[in-house]
């Protein structure tokens, strides 16, 4: 008979089975045995992401069958996007009914610094027992927020991101003699702007012709992430001239952070990797700050530059306060902690959602998303107002029917196929 405690996993895309991963590490050290699984929804997991956020394979099953493992589990992670973890947890609680007893302690999460939809993407994820935070400024918010919506905050966690040290490495202060852009799959999102920042760093680069410049792509030509990119960096610089010293580079970020002595970029989590490991960071500052680059939330980083500072060796540092928002200088790591509070729950018996399950705001939120997705219990959640919003969009660029005929593809033609489709539209005019 096994009794080994089981935990489930859930991620469509690779930044969320990296946040699950680490969690997974986490439970596999306290014995147990964990799964990962991919809801039947919109997702995008090629083998080199699967292997690169440590996981041999993962295994996709229908949004009935998620439930079902989900009620069989001791601990589910689920690593979804806001709308998807706030789907699982109406369906959950109308299973259980309200009950606990043999309820699993379910844990969400953000996995990157969070820059848009921050009190909503904590509406999504107030039905879980366990909320783990990643700053101190998201929780103050967010405790702010469930007082005014008379909601209960004992299943908010401070925790901190689980990929950075409870306190970062001091600065090094060696030459700058590799420089790292980390690129972001939308920010900026048009072509225009992201060309323009590109050819600034390549500026840099001959500029600095004693120094190593390199360009890390967030995925590539091919593969898809929770953010889609429209626009790689190898197809816009594919008619550029590149300096010598420069180079596209696909090395995971956290592998080559360490032979790095100045990271780059607008607003990617990358900055607080690099701030832990110890190297110098530039957020580029040159197209200014706007809430669609999430660089805003970088106001109080000291850490805002544009290239032509960064051309002259003008590096900012970290400002302490802003540091200790995201470390928080525990000996315990963020696994460590968020481990600690599962073990806690199941101990207790205890499950903090429930208490969020009888509010009147939770019980509102959960009757209109029954109204209307009265099958939630059974299959993946539908795109929703998102989704609406994308298909208008299309067809007000495209007409009508083309528009219409565009969004279907984006959401049904496998990612490996959407880079060579596109460029055979442009080539044939149907940009």
């Amino acid at each position: 008979m096994n009794t080994l405690r089981q935990a489930l996993l859930l991620a469509a895309f690779d930044s969320q089975l990296k946040w699950c991963g680490r969690l997974r590490d986490e439970l596999a050290q306290r014995g147990f045995a964990t799964s990962v699984v991919v809801p039947d929804m919109r997702s995008a997991l090629s083998a080199a992401q699967i292997r690169a956020a440590g996981f041999d394979e993962v295994h996709s099953a229908p949004w009935g069958e998620v439930m079902e493992l989900a009620l069989r589990s001791d601990v589910v992670v689920c690593g979804l996007s806001g709308p998807i973890a706030k789907a699982f947890c109406f369906a959950l609680a109308d299973r259980l009914g309200g009950g606990a007893t043999g309820s699993p302690v379910v844990v969400t999460g953000w996995v990157g610094v969070i820059i848009e939809k921050l009190v909503a993407g904590y509406l999504d994820r107030c039905g879980s027992d366990l909320v783990a935070v990643n700053a101190r400024p998201d929780l103050e918010l967010f405790i702010a927020a469930a007082r005014r919506l008379a909601l209960p905050t004992d299943n908010l966690l401070l925790a901190g991101l689980p990929f950075l040290s409870p306190v970062p490495r001091p600065v090094r202060d060696d030459p700058v003699r590799r420089v790292l852009f980390a690129d972001q799959p939308t920010v900026p999102s048009s072509d225009r702007e992201r060309l323009y920042l590109y050819r600034q760093l390549l500026r840099y680069a001959a500029r600095h012709p004693e120094r190593e410049v390199l360009l890390k792509p967030r995925h590539r030509r091919g593969e898809d992430t929770f953010h889609r990119m429209r626009h790689h960096p190898e197809d816009l610089l594919s008619t550029e001239v590149l300096p010598a010293n420069f180079r596209i580079d696909h090395t995971p970020v956290s592998d080559i952070l360490p032979r790095v002595d100045l990271l780059l970029t607008v607003s990617s989590t990358a900055c607080l990797e690099a701030v832990a490991a110890g190297c110098r960071v530039g957020l580029v500052l040159d197209l200014g700050i706007h809430e669609r680059y999430g660089n805003h939330v970088f106001l109080d980083s000291g850490l805002l530059r544009t290239f032509a500072e960064l051309e002259r060796d003008e590096i900012g540092a970290p400002d302490p306060t802003w540091l200790a928002g995201y470390f928080l200088g525990r000996e315990r790591t963020a696994t460590h902690v968020i481990g600690d509070q599962i073990e806690e729950l199941l101990a207790s018996g205890d499950r903090p959602s429930r208490a969020v399950w009888d509010s009147d705001y939770f019980r509102g939120a959960a009757r209109a998303h029954r109204a209307l997705e009265p099958d939630l219990g059974s299959r993946a959640p539908r795109p929703g107002r998102y989704g609406t919003v994308a298909l208008r969009r299309r067809q007000r660029r495209l007409g009508p029917v083309r528009g219409a005929v565009a969004h279907l593809s984006s959401a049904l033609v496998p990612p490996i196929l959407t880079g060579p489709l596109r460029t055979a539209g442009r080539k044939a005019g149907l940009r």
